[in-house]
């Protein structure tokens, strides 16, 4: 046994119902400290118009969004429609064309000056190019998404596929394997992890391009419901919206973090293996 995992051995653990109340207490401490703190700071400065209080913060949030069934099938559920067909058209162009570049040594001396001029235009100054392309509606929308987001996935991909130990390929065609299952069975589930690294990372910029691509030309929407409350002076409203879309990436990225943990549950069992 390593001295890592003696360590790790001697360490109490918890268990049960302390064990969880234990576990949520320590991830969500910080969190509380921060509502605490800013209900206090808030409260004794005394500026509701500009800095309100978490409380009334809260208050504004459940009326005007969690409580509010409009908002929902009005603004919410347009923002994410887009961001998840956006997200989801970056996961298959990239994942896609990164694979193609990982198995080609060539093709990637071919592409990787494009890719890197591409991928450093940032993607709201194309705002105004998409709408004279595609018009105001949802494909503009989307498009943004899914171009702001390809970017880490592909590169990633390519890197994880590219990445891949010749032994593992060499073993299968010795077993006379086809391509298609080394590509399913060895190059993917190999690449998977640093796949991930990159839905991680496009999943938080997508939530970024939804609100950026809502805050002109749009009727609809999180990112025009927080513009109308800027233009009207609502920051009771402007702030809960914030809120609102710190929470939408905080359940995103819980959801993929639990789907990677399921997906990758063999890829910490041989890391643990190997430790």
């Amino acid at each position: 046994m390593s001295f890592a995992n003696a360590d790790a051995a001697s360490r109490p653990r918890l268990s049960g119902v302390g064990g969880v109340v234990g576990g949520l207490a320590l991830r969500f401490g910080v969190l509380i400290a921060l509502i605490v703190g800013w209900q206090i700071v808030t409260t004794v400065a005394d500026n509701p118009v500009n800095w309100p209080t978490f409380s009334a913060i809260a208050g504004e949030l459940w009326e005007a969004w969690i409580a509010n069934p409009d908002a929902w099938f009005e603004s919410l559920m347009p923002s994410l429609v887009r961001l998840l067909i956006g997200w989801w058209i970056a996961i298959l162009v990239g994942i896609t064309i990164g694979t193609a570049i990982g198995l080609s040594m060539r093709l990637r001396e071919y592409v990787d000056p494009i890719i890197q001029f591409l991928r450093a235009i940032p993607p709201p100054t194309l705002l105004v190019l998409f709408i004279v392309i595609l018009g105001i509606g949802d494909a503009m929308k989307v498009a943004m998404i899914a171009f702001g987001v390809v970017w880490p996935i592909l590169i990633n991909t390519a890197d994880g596929v590219g990445s891949v130990e010749p032994l593992q390929r060499e073993t299968g065609r010795a077993f006379r394997v086809t391509f298609r299952d080394e590509l399913i069975r060895i190059i993917l589930p190999s690449a998977a992890p640093k796949i991930f690294a990159g839905l991680r990372v496009s999943l938080s910029i997508a939530v970024i391009l939804m609100v950026i691509s809502e805050l002109y030309a749009a009727t609809d929407g999180v990112g025009f419901e927080l513009v109308q409350a800027q233009r009207s002076f609502r920051t009771l409203s402007v702030w809960s919206t914030v809120v609102l879309l710190g929470m939408i990436g905080y359940t995103l990225n819980t959801i993929l973090a639990v789907l990677e943990g399921v997906v990758l549950r063999w890829h910490r069992g041989a890391m643990g293996t190997r430790g």
